[in-house]
């Protein structure tokens, strides 16, 4: 049984068929060691790969899933709504076969790990302000970074008429640092870094709770493991 090369990769987690395509053009993918061309099929016991690193194949569990779960490394530009209507929607980037939704935002100037799924049941225990769930940023800033706005910004900040939750920050370079929050207020992170006068030039999302960004580039996504999925819904096993 032959399937579309395009469909092969985009199966493996490593980027969306369109953005397969483009690799393909570019002479960045290989089969059993000869470049693919485009509409290219592959089958059992072919080798690809891309970039010369092999496909690490990330379907075989999760095709034994109800329902579909994935990371995706969204780029500065991709707006998070499923409305078909609106250039450049995750939906239509991520290009996946079953019906997937966000889970949260991230707006549409930040990039980073953002998670997407089929299971409508779950969203509300990720996105319920008291279960706490963890984000971690990395955030770079228009002037340098002080003592006292890390202080401020770790106390909570008056915005959308309440005050943000305590959260922790840490300086990572003269005009960067990182910050951990528990909750997820419209352009949280912009608008408390607004309130000390800053302005933020880059926003990247690193990581949910235990669910790292790790080595995905932007505009790649992969489903998401066993393991990252316990941590993340303890107790339910209706994956």
């Amino acid at each position: 049984m032959t399937v579309r090369l395009n469909k092969h990769i985009a199966e493996t987690g490593v980027c969306s068929r369109r953005e397969a395509d483009r690799l393909i053009a570019e002479k960045r993918v290989t089969v059993n060691g000869q470049p693919a061309g485009m509409g290219a099929v592959v089958g059992e016991g072919d080798t690809v790969r891309v970039d010369g690193q092999p496909l690490q194949a990330r379907i075989a569990r999760a095709g034994r899933r109800r329902h579909v779960y994935i990371a995706l490394n969204k780029p500065v530009g991709i707006t998070c709504t499923t409305e078909s209507s609106v250039k450049g929607n995750i939906v239509d980037f991520v290009g996946h076969e079953q019906r997937i939704f966000p889970i949260g935002r991230l707006d549409k100037e930040s990039e980073g790990l953002i998670l997407l799924t089929s299971n409508g049941d779950i969203v509300n225990d990720i996105l319920r302000a008291e279960n706490r769930h963890q984000k971690e940023y990395l955030v770079a800033v228009n002037q340098p970074v002080t003592d006292e706005f890390l202080r401020g910004m770790s106390r909570g900040v008056r915005i959308h008429g309440e005050t943000t939750l305590p959260c922790r920050t840490a300086r990572i370079a003269r005009f960067g640092f990182r910050i951990v929050l528990e909750q997820g207020l419209n352009r949280q992170i912009r608008l408390m870094a607004a309130a000390f006068g800053y302005r933020v030039t880059q926003l990247r999302r690193v990581r949910i709770d235990n669910i790292k960004l790790g080595a995905l580039k932007p505009g790649q996504w992969r489903n998401l493991t066993d393991a990252e999925l316990a941590g993340l819904l303890p107790g339910r096993k209706d994956w």
